[in-house]
């Protein structure tokens, strides 16, 4: 317990014995695997071990951890499938595991309902995940980060479904190809929604304008068209909005008052830094994306 970066209190079970309930060695440049005697710490509550250069997997003893309760393994060099006793843990509410090399399928299990996190971190690994009402939109999380990993699937409507806990969702550079379906309108508590460097393509949705705790939106570099919703430039909170690198045509002038906003290299006519007008006419004769009833753009015949 006098160990740098240990924690203890009293033992669940007796309070008369100390316990190792803590450990934070983040930063700490530590190389190595982990041991598979770290199952051995089954009190521990917080599993702090981001930022060192830990290499392998998590060992499976981990399993033993049934009071864990945070987990972040992140910036490290581990590797290897998604550790699947992970979602046998009763207690584990935040799950940080981003900038490491895991790869295959992240589990279902992972936003499921029974596992019950409230923070997934998955990004910059080489996951797989599966886009479907099944998976991603069953989480009670309030924040679902998976960047820089691939996603199969479209957004489906069923995305509205998150709509009591979801605070903060990002999917950027994940690509998705796919419209943004009206139910994401239902995301009241949402704050952060970054859909960037994807495949996106139809319209804005107008219901993203009934996102009233939404702070930052960013959608650039995707493929929408169309008008911007002025009631989105109207959101209460909203402090930053990217819509840079699309193919809008217009913009309500009430986007001028968002304090941080980035509209580059779209197609409103008289706006500065925008396509050349060749770029948008032949954009504006492709034939318009149909999208499905399962979010999919659907591809139309020749």
């Amino acid at each position: 317990c006098n160990y740098t970066g240990v924690y203890c209190a009293a033992a669940p079970d007796d309070p008369h014995v100390l316990t190792v309930a803590g450990v934070d060695l983040n930063h700490g440049d530590i190389a190595g695997c982990l041991p598979d005697h770290l199952g051995l710490l089954a009190d521990v509550a917080l599993l702090h071990l981001n930022s060192n250069r830990f290499r392998g997997t998590l060992p499976p003893s981990m399993q033993h951890m049934r009071l864990l309760f945070e987990l972040d393994v992140s910036n490290n060099l581990l590797a290897g499938a998604f550790p699947a006793f992970l979602t046998s843990l009763p207690g584990l509410k935040f799950l940080d595991l981003r900038f490491n090399a895991f790869d295959g399928e992240l589990p279902a299990a992972v936003f499921g309902r029974r596992l019950g996190l409230d923070a997934i971190f998955a990004n910059d690994n080489r996951f797989n995940v599966s886009l479907s009402s099944a998976s991603l939109t069953n989480s009670t999380a309030s924040v679902i980060v998976l960047a820089n990993t691939r996603l199969a699937g479209c957004l489906p409507p069923s995305i509205g479904d998150m709509a009591d806990t979801l605070v903060e969702l990002i999917l950027l550079n994940t690509s998705i190809s796919s419209c943004i379906p009206p139910e994401i309108g239902k995301l009241k508590k949402l704050r952060v929604l970054d859909l960037s460097h994807n495949e996106l393509a139809g319209e804005l949705p107008a219901s993203v304008g009934d996102m009233e705790s939404l702070e930052v939106l960013n959608v650039g570099h995707n493929m929408l068209a169309g008008e911007v919703p002025e009631a989105i430039c109207e959101l209460p909170r909203l402090r930053n909005l990217t819509i840079a690198g699309n193919y809008f045509c217009d913009e309500p002038v009430s986007c001028l008052h968002v304090p941080l906003r980035d509209d580059r290299m779209n197609c409103i006519p008289d706006w500065p830094h925008q396509r050349s007008p060749e770029e948008c006419i032949a954009f504006a004769h492709r034939p318009p994306p149909h999208c499905a009833a399962d979010g999919c753009i659907v591809i139309p015949p020749p």
